[in-house]
């Protein structure tokens, strides 16, 4: 049974991790609050890599409060030396009564290993409550720390013939206003914004995050561009004050051009390839290896059918639109040869759905 008050505390401890959302990346949100006969004493959560940890921010709210009370915590404390000392420490010098934790840490350096150091130490420790809030909300980290390769979502404006543009390569605008909109929203939750040059060429994005809620939020905008061909005036290339653009390339190619785009500002990763295409798992491992921990992918239907043919996607978010386009040179959110039976086609699971204006929005996972 689970204890109702329990579950109210916790509760309002997720609504301080979710905060953080965007925000503490690579880190995880986490969010804490420490009560004391019935009333909250102490509360906060992680702002940013670098930043306290949840725990230390609301028992620096808490002070002398925290003794003898209970803390609620939407992760387990760490017990390793990171940009910020191990919560584990202060937790157990606090002198709390009982502690309640959501979930284990999956990073390995912590997995398990902060539950049995408190109760090994005495401390009143329950595991687990509403332990599936963490998995959705920490989705991104959790693949990250694992791994070392960041959480892929595909992203797509959709007619209801799941078309992304038409014959003539027209896309503006499938979705409303309100769906955009909220698009920047998705945008900002993520690391690092993902495409391919066909759609640099077709529409010269800025790829940036434009909404009154993210004045200022810097997105690392990567292009797949295997023979580099991204033009010296695309609109990308002047919003480098936004976050950095990096351009995947091949070695080799187009010496010139590279030198100009290195002189724009734009940082050049060379990736192994064969044809037009580049080695989508490499790319992964070196946006991992910077540190980012998801990305939102927005190129057309040819990246999204790699990325998916190779089994790199994890979820997907698609805005379906009451509109039907036609025609078979028109795009596509899935090409390649396609599934010979229904049964081996990609099948989205936990799918839920929401109304945005005229348009649904879809998410599941891969």
């Amino acid at each position: 049974m689970i204890d109702r008050t329990d579950a109210a505390y916790m509760e309002m401890a997720y609504g301080l991790a979710e905060k953080a959302v965007g925000r503490a990346s690579p880190n995880p949100c986490v969010g804490a609050v420490i009560v004391r006969g019935g009333r909250i004493v102490g509360h906060g959560h992680h702002e940013a890599a670098g930043e306290p940890h949840a725990e230390i921010v609301a028992l620096r709210r808490a002070g002398a409060r925290a003794k003898g009370a209970t803390l609620y915590v939407t992760l387990e404390p760490c017990v390793h030396w990171g940009r910020t000392p191990p919560c584990a420490d202060a937790v157990l010098t606090a002198g709390f009564r009982r502690i309640v934790i959501s979930a284990l840490d999956p990073n390995p350096l912590v997995f398990g290993k902060g539950v049995r150091r408190l109760r090994r130490a005495g401390l009143d420790v329950s595991v687990g409550l509403l332990a599936e809030r963490n998995r959705r909300l920490n989705e991104a980290p959790s693949k990250y720390v694992t791994r070392g390769i960041p959480f892929v979502t595909l992203k797509a404006a959709l007619s209801l013939d799941g078309r992304m543009a038409t014959r003539s390569r027209d896309a503006r605008w499938i979705s409303s206003a309100a769906a955009r909109d909220y698009i920047h929203l998705l945008r900002a939750e993520h690391d690092a914004l993902l495409v391919g040059i066909g759609t640099v060429l077709a529409d010269d994005p800025r790829l940036t995050v434009r909404h009154a809620l993210w004045p200022r939020k810097a997105l690392t905008r990567v292009v797949l561009d295997a023979n580099l061909r991204l033009p010296l005036r695309a609109r990308l290339l002047s919003t480098l004050d936004r976050g950095p653009v990096l351009v995947f390339a091949r070695a080799g190619a187009r010496g010139g051009k590279r030198d100009a785009l290195l002189r724009k500002g734009v940082e050049i990763i060379t990736i192994p390839g064969h044809g037009p295409d580049l080695d989508l798992a490499r790319v992964l491992a070196r946006l991992g290896e910077r540190g980012i921990a998801s990305v939102l992918v927005e190129g057309g239907g040819r990246v999204a059918t790699s990325l998916l043919e190779a089994r790199l996607a994890d979820k997907a978010f698609f805005t379906l639109s009451p509109l039907l386009i036609g025609g078979r040179e028109a795009v596509s959110v899935f090409g390649g040869e396609g599934a010979a039976k229904v049964k081996d086609a990609f099948a989205l699971r936990s799918v839920s759905a929401f109304r945005i204006g005229p348009d649904t929005v879809l998410e599941g996972y891969f």
